[in-house]
């Protein structure tokens, strides 16, 4: 079991919860394979996977979103390079999808603050 980690150990070393992990495990992002006592354990690179998915959850990505980026994954920090083309247009239409909610958000407090007579 060297350089295999268990799932408390997995989400230590990477600032998330267990239970994030177990999420990440059901949305087809990370692998785990299961101990003889039936405890989850993880490959040696789940802590770069789980430490890059974090970061474009922090970007605004979603675990759809990331999917189709696992590939890219397992190397170093995605944050420390450039972003590829691909990974460009995604937080292009990230971005605006969470424009357009912003505007839809603005419109409807506008309107509530209209009908309540408030600024």
């Amino acid at each position: 079991m060297i350089g295999r980690v268990r799932i408390g150990q997995l989400a230590a070393q990477t600032g998330t919860t267990p239970r994030a992990v177990r999420h990440y495990e059901q949305a087809g992002l990370i692998d785990a394979e299961r101990a003889a006592n039936g405890y989850r354990v993880y490959g040696p690179g789940a802590v770069t996977r789980v430490r890059n998915i974090r970061a474009l959850l922090a970007a605004g990505l979603t675990l759809d979103d990331i999917r189709p980026l696992l590939p890219c994954l397992d190397g170093d920090d995605v944050t420390a390079h450039p972003p590829s083309p691909r990974m460009l247009a995604l937080a292009r239409e990230r971005l605006a999808a969470m424009d357009r909610r912003i505007a839809e958000q603005t419109a409807l407090r506008d309107r509530l603050a209209a009908a309540l007579g408030e600024p």
